[in-house]
């Protein structure tokens, strides 16, 4: 089984297609596009998020040559938009000492949808502001996922860990042999 939070479901969705030991995938919160779709055209698709205006970014050199943009969640938006039901000591510590994302995962293009072969799960945060419910919504019912809604921001694997659990649980159940 695999689990992929945000990007990382584009992450499994690819990595998954054609293993025959990848028995289900748990999206949570997350990414799961179709073969050529990337995750900037899903939120064209689905306006709304307020992510994309709270990244600073920061140039960084290639190796070889050329540079590449890493993106920052600014410090003072961060919780509002990416964990807002997170307490704020918490979300502070993780605004100051986030990992950037490079801007180019989300012009990645996949080259396969595991969740067509693959039966999945998917948890929706319905107060995500990071990828809309709307568009997860989407992303759920065009895979036929065993889906659940939890009334999370982004950071649901912080705010109701518990919820991430059951459903990981509930996937691991209904796919042992």
């Amino acid at each position: 089984m695999l689990a992929g939070h945000s990007y990382g479901g584009s992450v499994i969705s690819d990595a998954a297609a054609g293993d025959p030991d990848v028995k289900a995938l748990v999206y949570i919160a997350a990414f799961a596009p179709e073969k050529g779709e990337t995750p900037a055209e899903l939120g064209e698709k689905f306006p709304g998020a307020a992510l994309p205006s709270a990244l600073d970014a920061v140039p960084f050199p290639l190796p070889g040559g050329g540079t590449g943009t890493d993106l920052f969640i600014e410090a003072d938006k961060f919780h509002d938009v990416f964990a807002a039901d997170v307490p704020r000591s918490v979300t502070d510590l993780a605004a100051a000492t986030q990992r950037p994302v490079a801007e180019s995962v989300f012009g990645e293009k996949p080259t396969k949808a595991a969740w067509k072969t693959i039966p999945s799960w998917n948890l929706i945060a319905t107060e995500d502001r990071a990828i809309t419910p709307d568009a997860q919504r989407f992303m759920a019912d065009r895979a036929d996922s065993h889906t659940v809604e939890v009334k999370a921001s982004h950071a649901v694997t912080v705010s109701k860990p518990g919820a991430v659990t059951r459903l990981i649980e509930q996937a691991a159940r209904a796919t042992a042999h």
